[in-house]
């Protein structure tokens, strides 16, 4: 669910409010529903600051002024006349995301734990500093480090919030800064897991894990790790590397390892297993997994570990069970997918039958449009002997294979013969035939819409083992935000260890980004923080200049005070539902040029 600003006008008045929306699935396509319209906070609802809050102990709840800028001197108590018409607006930043940013940071901890782990030396700026500076730029503005250090950090109000000036922060230093930051990748896994524990009551006894691929601008040849693969970016003409990721049933982030852009899926399966363990033990854990990871020596592997899981199976698998797609007695886990239990061959698994009426309809499609491409690639294929041009029947059949390569989901709807003409009449000397097989029709229509899963768990429940398979897609998700949102892809770093560490800083603003989505949907705000941070990005700071008079009417000195935009109406009810409050004043300052 997500966040929608509407604004209307009534009697002559502009109004101005938010409305939750969810996109559903229709007859028609994907509509988007109104859940619920957002308005002032009730005093009987409870802020999301309050919910988070009420999940701490008492010695780590968040003080209210978690997210406050260190307190300004007060004024002076002498009074001073103020010139109105000399009164200016300056130094105007990005104030409201990047606070909300290093609010985050600081509410998971991380600034203490680098601050204990990064022993400080000869540096301008601690390097937890700059780590931080990296993670929220990658949060709030993704993009290079060139970037934060020419453009971004400029126009924001991180040099008030962190105390760290313009001029020291460059590019060199953002890359040093990721340097010092790698050797602490298992030290920030095992942080995260006990903090966002700690803060979301997560449990671990469910683990999702999933593959993804990341290219590389520029050969990257120093580099092993980058190999092409399996573009899952659409990029083959690019080296990459491969991320397994493991989330929890919420989407929380575990860890993560970086394999070499060649690797097979099923390769990472042993390593990200042993990783998980070593970091946090070896327990009884359900490893929920795609099918792209499946292999007889993986499962083998997770059950002689006393692990458990739920995985896909291969399209071809579905075939052994032919039978039971037949029968009846199917549950209703949801509206339209249906499921049921089939006892495995061997009895020490079960495997999990599915339907889906929207994946009926759309491999239906998929089918026919195949068939009709395939069908269109033999008249053109027939066309070509007929006329003469195509006389050899090896070079026929390589090109029928081919066609069968770009058809592929329609390969067997045919039944193709290529044989020479005896007397050939004409041109013609090879003769292109073709009959549907109505094997394929009749396989088609019935595993249309279905797939197979399987796991060694003693769960009777077919509806229980389907909804747990599903929240794979929360690690899905985990892979669409960080690749649209936080812009891990493409890489311009082309180190190896320069590479990893750009793939720990996505990592941490993954964290960042998916306790913003807790906190929001424990406030009633759904779990889409996108919309909710260019929001922020609006409120901005600036410096209000007060050119003063003396009692002797000489101008007298300016008074520099450094503000906080007060937030409109619907930002007020974001506030309000985070249970946040804006700081009015940075600080005060004094020119000492005269007016």
């Amino acid at each position: 669910m997500f966040l929608r600003r509407y604004e209307r006008k009534k009697n002559g008045k502009g109004h101005v409010y938010w409305a939750l929306v969810e996109s559903i699935r229709t007859a028609r396509g994907s509509r988007q529903k109104v859940v619920a319209y957002l308005g002032d906070l009730k005093k009987r609802e409870q802020s999301g600051w309050a919910a988070l809050g009420r999940r701490l102990d008492r010695k780590d709840r968040p003080a209210p002024s978690l997210f406050d800028p260190p307190a300004y001197p007060e004024p002076a108590e002498d009074l001073e006349l103020v010139r109105i018409k000399g009164v200016r607006l300056e130094r105007l930043r990005d104030f409201g995301d990047v606070w909300l940013a290093w609010g985050l940071w600081r509410l998971l901890k991380l600034d203490e734990l680098l601050a204990g782990r990064m022993e400080p030396g000869d540096e301008q700026v601690p390097w937890p500093v700059v780590v931080a500076i990296l993670t929220l730029g990658r949060f709030c503005e993704p993009s290079s480090e060139l970037h934060i250090a020419d453009t971004w950090f400029r126009r924001t109000a991180l040099e008030d919030l962190l105390g760290v000036t313009v001029e020291q922060v460059h590019h060199r230093r953002l890359y040093d800064g990721l340097d010092q930051l790698l050797p602490h990748k298992e030290a920030v896994e095992r942080h995260l897991k006990e903090r966002l524990g700690d803060l979301f009551d997560l449990k671990y006894e469910l683990l999702l894990y999933d593959v993804t691929s990341s290219y590389f601008e520029g050969e990257a040849a120093g580099n092993p790790l980058a190999q092409r693969g399996y573009s899952r970016d659409s990029r083959p003409d690019c080296k990459q590397v491969c991320i397994g990721l493991v989330v929890t049933e919420d989407g929380m982030p575990l860890g993560y390892e970086v394999f070499a852009g060649n690797t097979n899926d099923t390769k990472t399966v042993r390593n990200i297993v042993e990783a998980m363990e070593t970091k946090y033990g070896r327990a009884e854990r359900i490893w929920v997994m795609d099918r792209g990871m499946v292999s007889e020596d993986n499962l083998a592997f997770l059950r002689e570990r006393g692990g458990s899981y739920i995985v896909g199976t291969p399209k071809a698998m579905l075939r052994r069970f032919e039978q039971y797609l037949t029968e009846r007695d199917w549950h209703e886990v949801q509206a339209g997918v249906e499921v049921k239990l089939v006892p495995g061959p061997e009895g020490d698994e079960t495997f999990i039958l599915a339907r889906s009426a929207d994946r009926r309809e759309k491999e239906k499609a998929m089918h026919a449009r195949f068939l009709e491409r395939f069908e269109a690639g033999l008249t053109k294929l027939q066309q070509t002997a007929e006329k003469g041009l195509l006389r050899d029947a090896s070079l026929a059949h390589e090109r029928l294979g081919r066609l069968k390569e770009r058809c592929w989901r329609a390969a067997g709807a045919c039944e193709v013969k290529v044989a020479p003409i005896p007397r050939p009449t004409g041109k013609a000397t090879l003769s292109i035939t073709w009959t549907r097989t109505e094997r394929w029709k009749e396989w088609s229509a019935l595993s249309e819409g279905c797939y197979l899963l399987r796991t060694n768990l003693t769960e009777t429940d077919p509806a229980v083992l389907w909804k747990r398979y599903i929240q794979l897609t929360e690690a899905e998700w985990a892979f669409r935000i960080t690749k649209d949102e936080l812009r891990i892809r493409p890489i311009w770093h082309h180190k190896e260890e320069r590479v990893k560490a750009h793939i720990l800083v996505c990592f941490l603003a993954y964290a960042l980004w998916k306790t913003l989505a807790q906190w929001m949907r424990a406030s009633g705000l759904g779990d889409a923080p996108r919309t909710l941070l260019m929001e922020m990005a609006k409120i901005k700071s600036g410096d209000v200049v007060l050119p003063t008079v003396r009692r002797d009417g000489q101008p007298g000195r300016a008074v520099r005070v450094r503000c906080v935009a007060v937030p409109d109406k619907a930002q007020k009810v974001l506030l309000n539902r985070l249970g946040l409050r804006l700081p009015q004043h940075l600080r005060y300052l004094e020119d000492v040029a005269k007016m």
